[in-house]
């Protein structure tokens, strides 16, 4: 027997419920249920029937509605969300009825005036993920609606979608004139990386503990705030959650933020522990998780150390989920902060190739944004490494000192920004000094930063300061053991061991360098220099050779370079590189 034909034809799809439905059925159910009846009387099929749509059904507090047009069902999702802003605007919030809406572009199926199928299905999850009062829809649809509408779209990248089998682009849709669609309780997201940090459960069964919890919360806050970068909400509108069982999108959208942080204490005897978990509230997805164990013996220096290792932690998390997030928008929707991220990695994979890459991005950045402190420290590093790294070019040099005095001109709270200046200071001026006094204001601004610790390692083993150049590298790995700039606290270490005669501890940092950044010549060349001071020539050898292979044109002259206070130190350096077949 013949199958029957199956009925398709490609549609725009509208989706829409109502936000916190339970919370408001369960405030007033026959006043819920009476004001849904009058506004889809009053206002929801009145705009759809004025935008063309069919509405193909309803359920208790949603609807499928299906459109011929994309164009038109964005319209008609704008023109309700700004008709229930302004009604909502009278109301006390508590009783605000807010539509999420989701619209896609896609082939469905029609099946007795229903309609099915994957078209239908990302419809419905773009609405589950939309804020209360707002719009997403897919990369087909603003394909479909690009420059046709006085509407600003927000990217916010691939979003894995439940039981979508492929990642889909989505859009939040800004409304002109009327700012974000349904605004008025729900805040837009900041212009940068936004982060609110909810009140930690206290596991412990003890409620005395909760002065424990809740001094850790605030100090993470508070650790957090000093992150120029990052936009943190106030204790006072986080501590609201307290006691509460939370829907971290929920709070998301509520209080405006890209990602929550959220833990819990439990104490027991005399030891504590804690867990903590970064999500992002967009997608629900955790991009951070850790626990974290001490003694109470102190419990204020355990309640300082927790603070310090999650914010280590956090910062960087952060920074890689920003760093995706940039890389998923569309070229011709970068800003300079998104131009920022995307360099970050190049800069970071320590080469010379990637470092030029990454400087095309950062002016790009710094045409955009001339005072961009951050770009202008980063741009300023990556002209270092070229310098010292590429023959030693004047043009590198200048560039280096420029972008590092602008960096310290415009970024007097900047961590990030006064750290690398910083450094390039200390190695292409070789003002050891200077450099160390910019990074001690970097740390004094951010004293959970690994990468200000590593880079005031390295600068602190130069100029003869060798203990405190361990110290710091111990505290950077400490810190962030997992820091993409993680290879930096080893190099320090092993810069710092040589002088000191701890060859066989400098080459062991040394290997864990090149573990994390196997392209890192310098590492390469310290484990070299150190197996070789130890007497171990035949690793020597056989580590000059995987030197050369990372970068055939490394000589002797690279390491001359180095910028010890104590310039025996480098004569020492050069022998055991000779003898172990470095090049002159």
């Amino acid at each position: 027997m013949a199958s029957e034909r199956v009925e398709r034809r490609l549609a725009a799809i509208l989706a829409a419920d109502v936000a916190g439905y339970s919370r408001l059925m369960g405030a007033d159910e026959e006043g819920t249920l009476a004001a849904l009846k009058s506004l889809r009387k009053s206002l929801i099929d009145l705009k759809i029937e004025q935008h063309h749509g069919r509405m193909v059904k309803t359920t208790g507090d949603g609807a499928l509605v299906e459109f011929g047009s994309a164009v038109d069902a964005v319209r008609c999702a704008m023109d309700i969300q700004r008709a229930m802003a302004e009604r909502n605007a009278e109301i006390s919030e508590d009783r605000r009825i807010e539509f999420r809406i989701g619209i896609n572009v896609g082939d469905i199926i029609i099946e007795d005036d229903d309609i099915f199928g994957d078209g239908v299905n990302i419809a419905a999850r773009l609405e589950g993920i939309a804020r209360p009062g707002g719009i997403c829809i897919s990369d087909d649809s603003y394909r479909q609606v690009r420059g046709k509408l006085d509407a600003e779209f927000e990217d916010t990248g691939e979003q894995e979608l439940k039981n979508i089998a492929r990642p889909v682009r989505v859009y939040h849709v800004q409304i002109g004139g009327g700012g974000e669609a349904g605004s008025a309780s729900a805040p837009t997201l900041p212009d940068k990386p936004s982060i609110a940090v909810l009140p930690f459960q206290n596991m412990s069964g003890d409620p005395e503990q909760d002065y424990f919890a809740d001094g850790v919360v605030e100090d993470i806050i508070t650790g957090l705030s000093r992150l120029k970068w990052l936009f943190v909400i106030a204790r006072n509108s986080t501590f609201v959650y307290k006691g509460q069982t939370v829907d971290v999108k929920k709070v998301g959208r509520e209080l405006g933020v890209r990602y929550v942080l959220e833990g819990s204490v439990r104490k027991g005897g005399n030891r504590v522990r804690l867990t903590g978990q970064l999500i992002d509230a967009a997608t629900g997805a955790h991009v951070w998780a850790d626990r974290y164990d001490g003694a109470l013996d102190d419990i204020f220096e355990l309640q300082d150390q927790i603070t310090a290792s999650v914010i280590g932690v956090v910062e960087p998390s952060l920074r890689q989920a920003e760093i995706e997030r940039a890389k998923r928008k569309r070229p011709d929707s970068l800003d300079a902060y998104d131009l920022y991220l995307r360099a970050l990695p190049l800069a970071y994979a320590n080469t010379p190739a990637d470092g030029r890459e990454a400087l095309v991005l950062l002016e790009e950045a710094l045409r955009l944004d001339p005072t961009y402190a951050s770009a202008h420290g980063i741009a300023a590093w990556c002209h270092e490494q070229l310098y010292n790294r590429t023959g030693f070019r004047d043009e590198d040099k200048s560039a280096a000192l420029r972008h590092a005095a602008a960096a310290i001109a415009h970024g007097a709270d900047d961590a990030t920004a006064l750290c690398f200046a910083g450094f390039a200071v200390a190695m292409v001026a070789l003002d050891h000094e200077a450099g160390i006094s910019a990074i001690d204001r970097s740390l004094a601004l951010n004293n959970s930063y690994a990468t200000g610790f590593a880079y005031s390692a390295i600068i602190r083993a130069f100029a003869g300061q060798y203990e405190s150049a361990i110290e710091h590298a111990l505290r950077a790995i400490r810190l962030n053991p997992l820091d993409p700039m993680g290879s930096h606290p080893y190099l320090a270490q092993a810069f710092a061991y040589l002088p000191l005669g701890r060859f066989e501890d400098a080459a062991a940092a040394a290997a864990k360098a090149i573990q994390l950044n196997p392209k890192f010549s310098i590492a390469h060349a310290l484990h070299v220099i150190a197996l070789a001071r130890a007497g171990r020539m035949e690793p020597a050898r056989a580590a000059a050779v995987r030197l050369l292979e990372v970068m055939p044109d490394f000589n002797i002259e690279k390491i001359i370079w180095f910028p010890y206070a104590q310039r025996d130190v480098v004569v020492d350096m050069v022998e055991a590189a000779s003898r172990a077949g470095i090049p002159g």
